[in-house]
């Protein structure tokens, strides 16, 4: 784990410098909504990345637990939802959001996967935004940063104004 987190700062230069966010920020401007999924370690991420979606894009967007979704938000995805699915690592959590993204794709929904390679996951994906092998912590991090690229790529695309987002306070109050 020490090792991995000293090798973080590269890996999260090595996503600043290869992303492919922009490019699929501008195949989905148009979409009705995103869902974001993972398992794991990677359920707080696709969680974060929702919502750094909504608040700085303005666009509805869903995190769910990879197995949730298909009691009832399954029923909302469609053709111009775009599903943005995690799947870091080698392990049982990983492969089984690659069954999830299966049965999504099956139904017509655009995937974009956010991936180590450690998985069959690109070949169910419209798009794969990499990020390198690393530490499942680690890989949680660049991930994030893959969902923040995309995020602020929407919010650019759509003329947002992403360092003053509305209604969001920059600070923290008590009551």
């Amino acid at each position: 784990m020490v090792a991995g987190m000293r090798d973080l700062p590269d890996h999260v230069q090595a996503v600043l410098d290869t992303s492919q966010a922009k490019a699929v920020a501008d195949e989905y401007i148009d979409s009705d909504a995103f869902f974001f999924i993972g398992r794991g370690y990677q359920y707080p991420v696709a969680l974060e990345g929702a919502l750094k979606m909504k608040e700085i894009s303005y666009m509805h967007a869903e995190g769910f637990a990879a197995g949730e979704l298909k009691h009832g938000p399954l029923a909302l995805v469609s053709e111009t939802t775009p599903v943005v699915a995690l799947a870091i690592g080698d392990g049982e959590a990983a492969h089984k959001t690659v069954s999830n993204v299966k049965e999504v794709e099956a139904l017509g929904a655009p995937v974009v996967a956010v991936t180590d390679g450690h998985t069959d996951i690109e070949r169910y994906a419209d798009h794969v935004l990499e990020v390198p092998a690393t530490t499942d912590l680690g890989g949680s991090v660049v991930a994030n940063v893959q969902l923040q690229l995309l995020s602020y790529w929407v919010a650019n695309r759509l003329g947002r104004s992403i360092d003053k987002p509305r209604n969001l306070a920059k600070s923290v109050t008590v009551e």
